[in-house]
């Protein structure tokens, strides 16, 4: 995929997984539910022990899913998460070192921000997200593409799995939902609900 099919693909998803978990092991047996699910962007995050061989086995098995690597804020982690199959990037604050990689290797990268300046930053240059987004809601949301009209926002953080609708009718490009969709009973029956009869 190319660059601008991977932004794509993110926005058809709708939902984007963000995988954080206490081993390897949790994330990729999330991972693959969703993935079987329907479900074609995953996003495993660096602060997960392990996480580089996750992702890299998922690839492996999945070779036509998007998959990105979350919490990424280091130059040398960009370069580990690429190497081993990530479609994109994303950090949870603006990160200088990550950016300069993903300029040099023309990788999709989802810079984090908060404030207005930051997201207008972040935006400016692709996809931008909003961290942590529970602290103004979809309000919030509303409020910066009110400033920011055409900005490509993807909140996350603290997100529960019925606030998804409230976010993409605010304006969301995509919602990151964590632990809430991880601790699902059912997390593929909960991704199929939210997601049915959604507009694209």
């Amino acid at each position: 995929m190319d660059h601008d099919e991977i932004e794509q693909a993110i926005a058809a998803a709708r939902l984007l997984p963000v995988l954080r978990t206490s081993d390897a092991a949790s994330a990729v047996r999330a991972a693959e539910t969703l993935l079987g699910a329907g479900l074609g962007v995953v996003e495993l995050t660096a602060t997960t022990p392990g996480w580089a061989e996750a992702l890299a086995g998922l690839r492996r098995a999945h070779p036509d899913a998007v998959l990105g690597a979350g919490t990424v804020t280091t130059g040398e982690d960009a370069r580990r998460a690429v190497e081993a199959g990530a479609d994109f990037l994303v950090s949870p604050y603006p990160a200088q070192a990550v950016r300069a990689f993903a300029d040099e290797t023309g990788t999709v990268f989802l810079e984090g921000g908060f404030t207005p300046a930051e997201v207008a930053a972040a935006s400016g240059r692709g996809i931008a997200k909003l961290f942590p987004a529970h602290v103004g809601g979809p309000a919030y949301l509303r409020s910066v593409l009110a400033v920011l009209p055409g900005a490509r926002i993807v909140p996350t953080g603290g997100i529960g799995l019925g606030e998804v609708r409230d976010y993409l009718a605010a304006g969301a490009y995509a919602v990151g939902v964590g632990s809430d969709l991880v601790k699902a009973p059912d997390p593929a029956k909960a991704v199929r609900e939210l997601l049915e009869g959604e507009p694209s």
